[in-house]
């Protein structure tokens, strides 16, 4: 992307219209865009953490539940609690004014969670971090499962639906032009290095300790300012949603995206979210599907992304007519 803060703009723009224009647009399609933009969300805040930092993580959707939970609580119970004279309806001006510091404060709570899941563990590499990652994952779960304050594990219902598509579109263009411009800038170059080779980067000087839990707290934050979205999208969430699965199925967008490329993995994102829609009726085998389309992709592919996959295979693609005669119209410039 050449210009990241130009698409920046033209993402809040989208939102903008996008959200001035939501009576025409049916409640299904609604959905799927909120959906398809937390996912991206998700992605491309897990890339900062697999594909620049070269950690692999197996939790990124405990830090997904814990904002979502901070939120329900937040626009369920406290807010209301503090200001009882006001309408708290989800689409009333008090909620919408509110839901910015609530997706804040979520997003700082996952940071925190980050912050104690990654001092003590990104010490570890490989196989032996994925375990705790996975493990961390299992212990947000379980504890939600046995908190009553929560619902336990029949979760919570009610939630306000605040969420809609200027918010979702919006943070998703926020959370892309930050990874890019933060992997751009001196600092996130630091990233890639410890990516490259952490015991070179060591040699340099370089803390690769602090650079991967900064990456992890980063990533954390958007994953649980992805996770009050959600909560707020589909006004109900359980601790089922948050499992192992949905962890590898964020895992699966980076992977077809390509590590270490934002804009491909938000483009992945997109696309695995309109599959989940067509597999609705199979969803008992959507894990098996994702695999199988790992495994072609590993086999066919040339390169690692779907950026030069689409840049190969979209001029094969038969051109659209441009006239009758098959040439340019006369009032084409």
């Amino acid at each position: 992307m050449k210009n990241p803060r130009l698409a920046l703009a033209a993402g809040i723009a989208l939102a903008v219209l996008l959200q001035l224009c939501g009576g025409w647009i049916d409640p299904y399609t609604t959905q799927v865009i909120l959906f398809a933009a937390i996912n991206v969300i998700l992605a491309v805040s897990l890339n900062l953490v697999m594909g620049e930092t070269g950690q692999f993580s197996l939790c990124h959707a405990a830090f997904m539940a814990v904002g979502a939970y901070t939120s329900a609580l937040l626009t369920g119970k406290a807010l209301p609690a503090l200001l009882p004279h006001l309408s708290w309806t989800g689409t009333s001006w008090a909620s919408q004014l509110t839901f910015l510091p609530v997706l804040i404060i979520a997003g700082l709570i996952a940071a925190f969670a980050g912050l104690i899941v990654g001092g003590p563990s990104l010490r570890l590499r490989g196989d032996y971090l994925a375990m705790v990652t996975l493990g961390f994952g299992e212990i947000i779960r379980v504890l939600l499962q046995n908190t009553n304050a929560v619902g336990g594990a029949r979760g919570m219902e009610g939630i306000l639906p605040a969420t809609n598509l200027f918010w979702a579109i919006g943070f998703a263009a926020v959370t892309l032009y930050s990874m890019i411009a933060l992997v751009r800038s001196t600092y996130g170059r630091g990233f890639q290095a410890v990516r490259d080779d952490e015991i070179a980067a060591a040699a340099m000087g370089i803390n690769t300790t602090r650079f991967k839990v900064t990456a992890f707290v980063i990533g954390a934050f958007f994953a649980g300012v992805a996770g009050a979205l959600y909560a707020h999208a589909v006004e109900f969430i359980s601790p089922e949603g948050f499992n192992f699965l949905r962890s590898f199925e964020i895992i699966v967008m980076v992977i077809l995206g390509g590590l270490g490329r934002p804009v491909g993995v938000a483009v992945a994102a997109i696309l695995i979210t309109l599959l989940n829609e067509w597999l609705r009726d199979l969803s008992q085998y959507r894990m098996v599907v994702y695999a199988l389309i790992i495994i072609l992709f590993m086999i066919f592919r040339p390169t690692e992304s779907l950026g030069p996959f689409f840049r190969r295979f979209l001029p094969k693609l038969p051109k659209l007519p441009m006239g009758r005669t098959g040439t340019k119209p006369d009032n084409a410039s």
